[in-house]
């Protein structure tokens, strides 16, 4: 494990589903754990060493992990779902769920003897998160939920423009792939915080050499376990760790009325609406998130427990792995 100087390397682990994690981990051990979860196609380094460096210096152990389906975590070998399956919002009879991809966090958490961890999730890694929290409930400190939905179709519905955006890009070369990101943070990015292109253009080469299959067809067996996890709300209702809901006031991919139905659903919630933000976190706002972060932590959970020793999930659930 790494101080806050340096930069932590990729570690791996096998779960029990066959699905094998990648991960990596920033700050001193016996601090209470962070983890990380990005969202749809994103791989562990789109939450930028500024902002993890942020969490390290506020006394957090951060980790960070690739969803299954992207990064260097395993791709499934289950074959993608079409277009029209998508649109139609008709998933696979053999598609994994959010439910599988929680429980490859629980089991993370287990692994390194962590928990129970505060959950921090953007887009679709708030949607793991919120699972988490719900399925896995001694395994999570707190929730903070970014910029997520509540996987009710009547909210937080994308735009067109985005939609058409994302349906129309499959770049084949990293020149595209850098293309192709630049296009679509530039317009999830609030009005208020720009995109440094420069540092995009690093963080999109950066994925597109750490991806470890085919990054279109693993985001469209992420996209499909969405649908596949219908409706979350009476799911949300049963969490009962201290949360944060975060979203900005335009977002193009997630409406914020996603993120208003997930803190009416979770009780005792706390909805945080940023002015000028989007649906990207740039390293200009990376200290405000991670400050409303910790305030979060600090306020709610004064009273922090020892990391727990590794033992096995009393989990159930199929986890969907590589067939």
């Amino acid at each position: 494990m790494s101080d806050q100087s340096e930069v932590s390397t990729d570690q791996f682990t096998r779960l029990p589903s066959g699905i094998r994690v990648c991960y990596r981990v920033d700050g001193q051990p016996g601090q209470p754990a962070v983890l990380l979860l990005g969202g749809l196609g994103e791989d562990l380094t789109m939450w930028s060493q500024q902002f993890v460096t942020a969490l390290v210096s506020r006394g957090f152990l951060v980790i960070r992990t690739d969803n299954r389906d992207s990064g260097r975590s395993t791709f499934v070998s289950d074959p993608a779902p079409g277009v029209l399956r998508l649109a139609s919002s008709r998933p696979r009879s053999d598609a994994y769920t959010l439910t599988d991809c929680a429980t490859d966090c629980a089991y993370l958490i287990e692994h390194l003897g962590v928990g129970p961890a505060h959950l921090v999730g953007r887009s679709m890694g708030g949607m793991i998160a919120q699972t988490v929290a719900a399925a896995f409930p001694t395994h999570a400190a707190s929730l903070t939920s970014i910029y997520s939905t509540t996987g009710n179709p009547a909210v937080g519905r994308a735009s067109l423009k985005t939609t058409f955006i994302l349906a129309t890009q499959s770049p084949k070369t990293k020149p595209q792939a850098i293309k192709a990101h630049l296009r679509l943070t530039a317009n999830l990015a609030g009005a208020g915080y720009p995109i440094d292109e420069f540092a995009e253009a690093e963080h999109a080469a950066t994925q597109w050499d750490r991806t470890a299959g085919d990054g279109a067809a693993g985001m469209q067996r992420q996209l499909q376990a969405i649908l596949a996890s219908g409706d979350r709300t009476a799911e949300l209702r049963t969490i009962q760790v201290p949360t944060l809901v975060i979203n900005g006031e335009r977002d193009p991919l997630v409406d914020p009325s996603g993120g208003e139905a997930t803190a009416a659903a979770i009780p005792d919630s706390r909805h945080l609406v940023i002015a000028g933000m989007g649906h990207h976190i740039p390293d200009s706002l990376a200290d405000l998130i991670v400050e409303r972060i910790a305030a979060h932590i600090d306020k709610h959970c004064a009273t922090r427990k020892p990391p727990q020793r590794r033992r096995r999930t009393t989990a159930t659930r199929r986890s969907g792995g590589n067939r």
